[in-house]
């Protein structure tokens, strides 16, 4: 069995401003949850100015902070280092039994799936999503909803080319159909809106994943990491990545959970003044012996 993982992480978000502003009002979404198989053992956030924040919970279980500065400032600078632990995640079975489809079906339309199982702003519906689910063979699923759901995390992950910047924030869905190119929440946006599709209750997640190789070194990224989990019978939430198909489960630190980007946000807010705003995030992941 995989030993448990620990990691450090450090999430550095700077905004430049072209004048002084004051009154900043930022919106962060950057607490790793924990439970199940992951154990939040630190959580520190600072800002630089400083100013008051207060924590929240918001309805999908996310911690949220609101931090106010209203001092006069050029520029902002939000740090927030956690530590996190992971336990080996139970393995997953080869298949799930022939019935599985049948005992989902009424999942599509309970109040308990219903915001993981409809359209949400950023995985919705489209022609050219139609158009390229026919394309790939991704209109219906094949096998058991477990295989179907590895192998569209696989074929999502062989058709289009990662390419940081290549889209923004508000990208919509079609942008990476049409040109092939995009990011890890543009990949999650394509496989939630057709596992959605299919029936199967699927959610968005942001957080961090430890992808150096040798894996005792630090990952270093300019953003967090997005992918998906669908729920599925007898196995609850189950994880796919179609940015990094087949990488260890023990390896991504889950901060957040929504129906697209929207509502997992990192960081948003407004601010009082005229000025343009520059962005720059660092994020760094790095593994500690486990205890």
């Amino acid at each position: 069995m995989t030993a448990s993982a620990r990691y450090e992480i450090e999430h550095v978000t700077r905004y430049r401003y072209t004048s002084r502003v004051r009154d900043s009002v930022m919106a962060l979404c950057l607490k790793p949850r924990g439970g199940g198989a992951q154990r939040l053992l630190r959580f520190e956030l600072s800002s630089d100015p400083p100013g008051p924040v207060t924590e929240s919970r918001d309805p999908f279980g996310n911690a949220r902070h609101l931090l106010t500065v209203h001092r006069e400032h050029e520029a902002l600078a939000i740090t927030v280092r956690s530590e996190v632990e992971l336990s080996p995640p139970p393995p997953l079975p080869a298949a799930l039994a022939p019935d599985a489809w049948e005992e989902m079906r009424p999942w599509a339309e309970s109040f308990t799936d219903w915001e993981f199982t409809h359209a949400s702003a950023f995985a919705r519906p489209s022609p050219v999503l139609e158009s390229f689910a026919r394309r790939e063979g991704l209109a219906e699923p094949t096998g058991d909803p477990l295989s179907a759901l590895s192998a569209l995390a696989g074929a999502l992950h062989r058709a289009f080319r990662y390419l940081p910047g290549s889209t923004s924030a508000i990208s919509p869905i079609e942008h990476v159909l049409e040109s092939g190119v995009g990011v890890c929440q543009d990949y999650a946006h394509v496989m939630i809106t057709i596992a959605r599709a299919w029936g199967v209750p699927s959610r968005y997640v942001s957080g961090y994943l430890h992808a150096a190789d040798p894996p005792d070194q630090p990952t270093h990224a300019e953003a967090g990491h997005a992918w998906v989990e669908c729920r599925l019978p007898g196995l609850g939430w189950v994880a796919f990545d179609p940015t990094n198909p087949g990488l260890p489960r023990e390896r991504y630190v889950r901060v957040a959970v929504g129906r697209d980007y929207g509502d997992v946000s990192p960081a948003r807010g407004i601010f009082r003044g005229w000025a343009g705003a520059e962005l720059a995030v660092e994020v760094s992941v790095t593994p500690r012996p486990a205890v």
